[in-house]
């Protein structure tokens, strides 16, 4: 603990914690083993850090959201396992309006500027590029990538392996597996080189290119898209992440 540091005596500090210079650390916040935390870092509110976590200087975790009908209630954030947090993010309390608590999962990487909003769900292995913006209640499913300057419209969905182009701006739900790009953001084909990468195989990625097809390309409403994927799932069981993300979109796929 560097000797500026302020750190209030009701917080619970993990072993190996590394805490850097005037970095201020409030009452209710608990931080796991082996946690760095750089030089003037803030963190407030009911913020519960995991263990192995990198957090740069000049960020911001668990202060109040920026909504006005919040009203000082005891909300919560929570970052788990081994999160790289670069310079000057900013991550909001969650808000009684929704589960109460802003929560990112294990495993992510995100990059100098980025601001996840109250009640935000972030999954796990996601990468935000510089600048990357979640508004208010969005959901980000695992593996995502957010381009540099992406910006996600209040209770978006982003669905998991999907990639968003620089500059992109969400204002609905992006499917998974998807590449998405624009303002407003359009579908741009299949993740190939992303999920690659995480080792789907050749028959899957094929399944894949077909479902999207389906979906975008053939002419079929919706729903009848909808009944060609329950059915494809059948063969390929990949497919039904689509399925189970258009059951629980509410703000409609981009087009």
């Amino acid at each position: 603990m560097h000797p500026t540091a302020q750190i209030h005596p009701g917080a619970r500090i993990g072993h190996g914690v590394e805490i850097g210079a005037y970095s201020i650390i409030g009452e209710h916040v608990e931080i796991g083993d082996q946690t760095v935390i750089g030089p003037h870092v803030v963190i407030h509110g009911h913020t519960r850090i995991g263990r192995e976590n990198r957090i740069f200087q000049f960020s911001s975790l668990g202060e109040v959201p920026q909504d006005k009908k919040y009203a000082g209630e005891p909300t919560r954030l929570e970052i788990g396992d081994r999160n790289t947090i670069r310079e000057f993010c900013t991550f909001n309390l969650g808000t009684v309006q929704d589960a109460g608590v802003t929560r990112i999962g294990n495993d992510n990487w995100i990059m100098a500027y980025v601001h996840i909003a109250h009640d935000c769900q972030v999954g796990n292995h996601t990468t935000f590029a510089n600048n990357a913006q979640l508004a208010g209640h969005v959901h980000v499913d695992d593996w995502a990538i957010l381009g540099g300057y992406t910006g996600v419209h209040q209770f978006c969905r982003i669905g998991a392996h999907v990639m968003t182009a620089v500059g992109t701006v969400v204002l609905q739900d992006v499917p998974p597996y998807l590449m998405a790009a624009g303002n407003t953001a359009s579908p741009y084909g299949i993740n190939v080189e992303g999920l690659k990468r995480r080792g789907f195989s050749a028959d899957s990625i094929t399944a894949l290119k077909r479902a999207y097809r389906t979906l975008y390309k053939s002419g079929l409403m919706l729903e009848e898209a909808k009944a060609k994927l329950v059915e494809a799932a059948r063969e390929q069981p990949d497919v039904q992440l689509f399925v189970d993300f258009l059951n629980i979109s509410r703000r409609g796929i981009i087009r």
